[in-house]
């Protein structure tokens, strides 16, 4: 499945980056689905997003600055001649004309914008589904730690997959908290929702080094009971719950930069304060698991097969079996709605 040729998939949010990356200052370009938008903050701070193209000669919006000299502003401004775009993509100035302000019709393609969890998600086209629903992030009992967001050469189905296969633990995570000795994945169930599903296993683990702290127990085996959340198509948050009753929950979007690339946007919540688990700690484990993924991750094939015959699975590929299908059952619904459309109109 190459994911820039789904129109389907430009209806659903992804995290593009932290709420910190993108300041009044200036704006930013980024590539979604293998287009260029740019974001920037608008009215009262709120984020905003466009393609990254002027209608009026063609240059580069994130190469322009803010126009503050605007109702309703700030504006994004062209660098080239100073056209100047609100939220919504209309032109509201045009600096060389005798009432500047009185703008044009039309303007630049706009694209939907908003803030949650910290951190800036961004639709293409009218969204098919909300942001997804953490509720632990309304609870005050969970921090969260912003851990990391950077460009991996993989895809996005690959990466989902990856987040609930347990059968992988005892080979690529031998180093942090794999059991080599026993490679025998930990059985789970899967309960259907209208989002995506929930995987729910208990997985025995080792617990050595930097962990012990973090789980707060000397022992050198321990338990993860695991709730994990797919939301269609490659957002996670999976919830992982300790025999010591800490609960870490990893928050993962891998959103999609073009068909090789993706932007990987993780955080966590955790039940805990920063006196019983510095944040940096937390981070340095979870990325040396995260970089124990990434170096299987990049030797996968991009163009992930949806069809059951295409390449070979186990029982323990349960999940990400699901997702294919899952996947699959929407491009076909979608494909259909595109098919019947001229006969609607």
């Amino acid at each position: 499945m190459l994911a820039t040729r789904q129109k389907v998939l430009r209806r659903f949010w992804y995290p593009v980056m932290p709420e910190a990356a993108l300041t009044a200052d200036k704006p930013v370009p980024f590539r979604l689905l293998g287009q260029d938008i740019v974001l920037w903050r608008g009215k009262g701070g709120a984020p905003a997003a466009l393609a990254d193209r002027c209608p009026h000669r063609g240059a580069k919006l994130s190469t322009g600055f803010l126009d503050r000299d605007v109702p309703e502003g700030p504006a994004l401004a062209c660098g080239y001649h100073g056209w100047a775009y609100g939220a919504d993509g209309r032109c509201v100035k045009v600096p060389q004309a005798h009432d500047p302000l009185r703008g044009l019709k039309g303007g630049a393609k706009a694209h939907h914008a908003a803030s949650r969890y910290g951190w800036i998600w961004v639709c293409l086209e009218e969204p098919l589904m909300a942001i997804p629903e953490i509720p632990e992030a309304a609870d005050p009992a969970f921090r969260r730690i912003d851990e990391f967001h950077e460009p991996w050469a993989v895809s996005g189905l690959r990466i989902m997959e990856n987040s609930f296969d347990t059968a992988h633990f005892s080979y690529v995570h031998a180093a942090t908290f794999g059991i080599p000795e026993d490679p025998r994945p930990a059985p789970s169930t899967i309960e259907h929702t209208d989002w995506g599903f929930i995987m729910r296993s208990e997985a025995p683990v080792s617990n050595r080094g930097i962990s012990k702290e973090l789980v707060k127990s000397d022992s050198d085996r321990t338990v993860r009971v695991i709730e994990g959340r797919w939301f269609l198509p490659f957002f996670r948050a999976s919830r992982i719950d300790y025999p010591t009753g800490l609960t870490h929950i990893l928050c993962t979007g891998a959103t999609p930069i073009d068909d090789q690339h993706s932007m990987i946007c993780q955080w966590v919540l955790r039940n805990d304060t920063e006196a019983e688990a510095p944040a940096a700690k937390v981070i340095a484990f979870d990325r040396a698991v995260t970089e124990e993924d990434r170096g299987v991750l990049e030797t996968t094939t991009f163009d992930v097969p949806l069809e059951m015959g295409a390449e070979l699975h186990m029982p323990a590929d349960k999940p990400g079996i699901e997702m294919r299908r899952r996947l699959a059952a929407l491009l076909a619904e979608h494909d259909e709605v595109e098919a019947r459309l001229p006969e609607m109109a």
